[in-house]
C-alpha cells in the first residue's frame, strides 16, 4: 500500500513538472497567447518577437520567415533553411520551382522577391507549355484574390518540346497584402483536368514606404 502511494505521488509531481513546462504565455504575431493553462496572468510588457518575456512568455518558431526574424542562422542552400538554438529547422517557401524545372523555368522575378507594378515577367517553358504562343499568368494576393491577369507570350517557335523563352507583363493595383503568389499557368485548351499545370511562385509585395 506505501509503494502504491509513493508511486502515485511521484506520478503527480511529474505531471506538475510537465504541465508547468507546456502552460504557459507565447508570443505569436505581436500579441500574447495562452498555451495550456498557466497559471501566471498574462504578460503586460510589450510582446516581442526575437525573445521571452518576464513572466513566462516565450517566442514559438512555426516558419521560416519567423525563424530569420528572430535572428537564427540561415544554412546557405536552396531552398535556404533556418535553424533555431533547439535544432529545429524551417526550410523556405520557393513554391513548386523544383518539381516544374523539367517543365518552366522562371529567370524574374525569383521566389520571395519583392514586386511592385508592372511586374516583368521572363522565363523558359517547354513548347507543350503553350497554346497558340502564350499560356494564362495570375498575380494572386496572400487571401488568394486575383489582382491581375495577363499572358505570357513565346519569343520563337513554340510548337516544339524544346525550352522556349517567354515574357509577360502584369500591372496590379496597390494592396494591403504584403506577399502574394504568381502563377504561371499550363494552357489547356482541352479543358480535361488531367493536363492541368501551373508554376506557383510566392512573392513579396513592396510597401509605398518601401
Amino acid at each position: 500500500m506505501v509503494i502504491v502511494i509513493i508511486a502515485l505521488v511521484v506520478l503527480a509531481a511529474a505531471f506538475l513538472i510537465l504541465r508547468g513546462s507546456e502552460d504557459r504565455w507565447i508570443c505569436r504575431d505581436g500579441q500574447w497567447v495562452k498555451h495550456g493553462q498557466p497559471s501566471s496572468p498574462k504578460p503586460t510588457e510589450p510582446c516581442e518577437e526575437n525573445g521571452e518575456g518576464e513572466n513566462g512568455g516565450e517566442l514559438v518558431i512555426t516558419n521560416f520567415n519567423e525563424c530569420v526574424e528572430a535572428g537564427y542562422e540561415i544554412m546557405e542552400s536552396y531552398p535556404r533553411k533556418c535553424r533555431t538554438s533547439d535544432g529545429e529547422t524551417f526550410i523556405e517557401d520557393i513554391g513548386n520551382e523544383l518539381e516544374k524545372l523539367d517543365l518552366i523555368r522562371l529567370n524574374s522575378p525569383r521566389p520571395n522577391q519583392e514586386v511592385s507594378s508592372p511586374l516583368l515577367i521572363e522565363g523558359e517553358a517547354r513548347g507543350t507549355w503553350f497554346f497558340e504562343g502564350d499560356f494564362p499568368v495570375k498575380l494572386l494576393d496572400e487571401n488568394g484574390d486575383l489582382l491581375a491577369v495577363s499572358f505570357a507570350t513565346s519569343k520563337g517557335e513554340w510548337m516544339t518540346a524544346e525550352f522556349v523563352a517567354f515574357e509577360a507583363s502584369l500591372e496590379f493595383p496597390a494592396t494591403t497584402s504584403t506577399k502574394g503568389t504568381l502563377l504561371l499557368i499550363k494552357d489547356n485548351p482541352s479543358d480535361l483536368p488531367e493536363f492541368d499545370d501551373e508554376l506557383q511562385v510566392p512573392l513579396r509585395f513592396k510597401t509605398p514606404d518601401g
